[in-house]
């Protein structure tokens, strides 16, 4: 198992991570994941090799579609395929798990997603309204074969049921099994922040980011590695040509136990596009940069009644302020360490995506005393 960029020396941020630095320090939220591989060699379309999975982030324990919470999402650029964040924008909550998975089985894990939570709730559709489910993608297809859709129910299902507190598996798992990141193996990360009784938690699916551009803690690492197969540092002697590698996405779910409601949500959301930025992203014309958030702190249960009695933080606070720095530096090392626990993967026709080698990146990043300091102070 590969260690995730803190355990190297390399801190991001000044803010203090939760006691798994994870999504799941956020009391409640639990975490699942399905990997799917099979096959080696050419590509057959529609039959393998697979490289891909699905993701599953669960905001509490209990029955969504009853006691929703308080959600927002941010469309950075909207080169993606998602479902269900119109509804998302509009009534300000979220009441199903959100998932994660490969472009083209968004329609096929929503499907899933619906049937999951028909049967834990007999009254929707029948004496409530209907269920709003929350799907997210990136393209896996250079390790994968996209077009056999290769996540079924079964692993939707798997990574509902199978969703638990404690560390998240990173690196090339789940959603995140046939991605890339800046021409390495991307895959899923997480990280999370404390600001005073609160939790920010971060988990991304990287899938983005040419060669040249990839920024570590503020180090230009991506000038001096190269992956096997891309085009040479340029040095700064002449700029990179775009045509590098494609543009990609990324997925970023945000959560907090903080009490905010949908409005200060898009806040944060807005927020983990720096962390984005501060990798080394230019968030191109073919990129897909989602950011989903929801806190557990603010519900929305069924039932009757005019009003909504509810306690929220105030805008101009400090509390409010260190979580949009929160979920800078948690997004920001989310994605590094997606970079940092990702193990190569060889996919379809010998395509291969080398894992990032981390002893080159700590030795250029204590270069310039970036490894094993205390945090930068500010941003």
């Amino acid at each position: 198992m590969r260690a995730r960029a803190r355990d190297s020396g390399v801190v991001i941020g000044r803010l203090e991570p939760g006691p798994l630095n994870a999504i799941t320090d956020i009391p409640g939220v639990l975490v699942g994941q399905t990997t799917v591989i099979a096959g080696d060699g050419p590509l057959v379309p529609g039959h393998g090799p697979a490289r891909t999975g699905v993701t599953a982030i669960r905001p509490h324990p209990g029955n969504l579609f009853r006691d929703k919470v308080a959600g927002a999402a941010f469309v950075l650029n909207g080169f993606g395929k998602t479902i269900g964040l119109p509804q998302v924008a509009e009534l300000g909550t979220i009441e199903t798990p959100i998932l994660l998975t490969n472009t083209l089985n968004v329609g096929l894990c929503a499907d899933a997603l619906v049937g999951y939570m028909l049967s834990e709730d007999p009254g929707i559709g029948v004496t409530a309204g209907t269920v709003n489910p929350v799907v997210g993608e990136c393209n896996d297809g250079y390790l994968n074969d996209i077009r056999g859709r290769h996540v079924r129910a079964e692993h939707v299902l798997a990574a509902l049921r199978g969703a638990e507190s404690g560390p998240v598996q990173e690196g090339a798992v789940g959603a995140g099994t046939g991605m890339s990141c800046f021409g390495w193996k991307g895959g899923v990360g997480t990280a999370s922040r404390r600001v005073k009784a609160h939790t920010v938690g971060v988990l991304v699916v990287t899938n983005f980011g040419r060669p040249h551009e990839l920024t570590i803690d503020g180090v230009h690492v991506g000038r001096e590695l190269t992956p096997p197969g891309a085009p040479g540092p340029s040095n700064g002697a002449e700029p990179p040509r775009a045509t590098e590698a494609p543009a990609g996405s990324i997925m970023i779910v945000v959560g907090t136990d903080a009490p905010v409601d949908s409005r200060q949500l898009g806040r944060l959301c807005r927020r983990a596009a720096f962390g984005l930025a501060n990798t080394g992203s230019t968030i191109g014309h073919g990129s897909g940069d989602f950011i989903i958030a929801f806190t557990s702190g603010t519900r929305e249960p069924a039932g009757d009644g005019e009003f909504i009695d509810r306690t929220l933080l105030r805008d101009d606070g400090r509390t409010m302020a260190g979580l949009f720095t929160a979920a800078v530096e948690a997004t920001e090392e989310a994605i590094i360490d997606s970079l940092f626990t990702a193990e190569t993967v060889t996919g379809r026709d010998g395509h291969r995506r080398e894992a990032l080698p981390v002893d080159e990146v700590l030795r250029l990043m204590d270069g310039v005393g970036r490894v094993g300091r205390a945090p930068r102070r500010g941003r």
